[in-house]
């Protein structure tokens, strides 16, 4: 019987980072995301059935919620070769070339933070991803002559942090499109006891759901206060994570119950003593932290705002009133039973 032509190509390498023996392979292994999951079992399975390409997909999402890993997931189920790029590093329209023109019939071409692209690069990218097909320029002025460049069908897989930074014209060009979001204490606790095992290591499930309850429903940050427990409890243990092991170790690190670091801490207790908890504006806080205001953006605000700790306005930052009973301080007579 003839092998699909979808299926043929070697499966992808594994993915080249620090992360790659914690990542699920398939995504029948993946925890989370379930309806993500049920959705893209469906197309994958479609296009298995019907020997064709996988229509284009766009992941967006927070970082380390798994857009890699569906990515690298989806041609390890669909048995077909992928390349990996990065937006930043695409530039120009050459950039783009080699990836195009190696693509074999079904397979996938990978790129991260597709948002970064420039618009040259997003606008040659239309007609490879709706006809398959690419022109390239040669020579400038009335010497100038373009070749047309027939491509085999391929699948984009796009992930992005940031998909309101995507133009509308390429934003449409995909097929499916799905938003991740975060994780539940239950799940990141699963995660991380599978893992656990990966690394040989022993742990209760009261550990498990430690780390779990202070990783901000993120598998990224699971895995890595993970590995840094293991490591506390190989030190100062027998190498088994118990509830006692990972707290001390957690608290070493500083990492409360809630999930905030000394940084998250002392961006609220910023707000709160400085500038009488606020509302202040965000350059204020970073020139008086001496960080930099995109730190305080990209790195600290969304987690407190998703946890209510924080809120922002026209007139900027406020500490909430569950931001000082966090911090075990007096809230002031205007928080009284408000939330700000």
């Amino acid at each position: 019987m003839a092998r699909n032509p979808i299926l043929q190509g070697p499966p992808p390498s594994p993915a080249p980072d620090d992360d790659r023996d914690l990542r699920p392979q398939r995504m029948c292994e993946m925890v989370g995301q379930r309806e993500v999951f049920e959705r893209l079992a469906i197309v994958v399975d479609a296009a298995r059935k019907r020997g064709e390409p996988l229509g284009h997909i766009l992941f967006d999402g927070p970082p380390g919620l798994g857009k890699t890993t569906f990515a690298l997931a989806i041609p390890r189920d669909l048995e077909v070769s992928v390349q990996i790029a990065s937006g930043a590093a695409l530039t120009a329209p050459k950039d783009l070339v080699p990836y195009l023109t190696n693509a074999q019939r079904g397979s996938v071409l990978f790129i991260d933070e597709i948002h970064r692209l420039p618009k040259a690069v997003e606008e040659f990218l239309y007609p490879a991803m709706e006809d398959f097909r690419i022109d390239i320029t040669l020579g400038e002025g009335v010497n100038a002559r373009t070749i047309n460049i027939n491509l085999q069908p391929f699948t984009l897989i796009g992930a992005t942090t940031r998909s309101g930074l995507i133009s509308a014209p390429l934003r449409d060009r995909f097929v499916l499109r799905e938003h991740l979001d975060f994780y539940s204490v239950d799940e990141l606790a699963e995660i991380v006891t599978r893992n656990a095992a990966k690394l040989q290591t022993p742990i209760v499930p009261e550990a498990a759901h430690e780390i779990a309850a202070r990783s901000r429903g993120t598998p990224r940050l699971a895995n890595n206060r993970l590995r840094w427990v293991r490591d506390y409890a190989t030190s100062r243990g027998d190498g088994r994570i118990t509830l006692p092991i990972a707290r001390a170790a957690l608290e070493m690190k500083r990492i409360d119950a809630l999930g905030l670091d000394a940084q998250d801490r002392d961006y609220l207790e910023t707000i709160i003593r400085v500038f009488n908890g606020g509302p202040v504006g965000i350059e204020s806080v970073a020139h008086t932290m001496n960080v930099a205001v995109d730190t305080l953006e990209d790195e600290v605000e969304p987690y407190l705002l998703r946890t209510a700790l924080l809120v922002r306005s026209s007139r900027g930052r406020k500490a909430t009133a569950a931001a000082y009973e966090h911090l075990g301080l007096s809230t002031p007579a205007d928080h009284q039973g408000r939330l700000f």
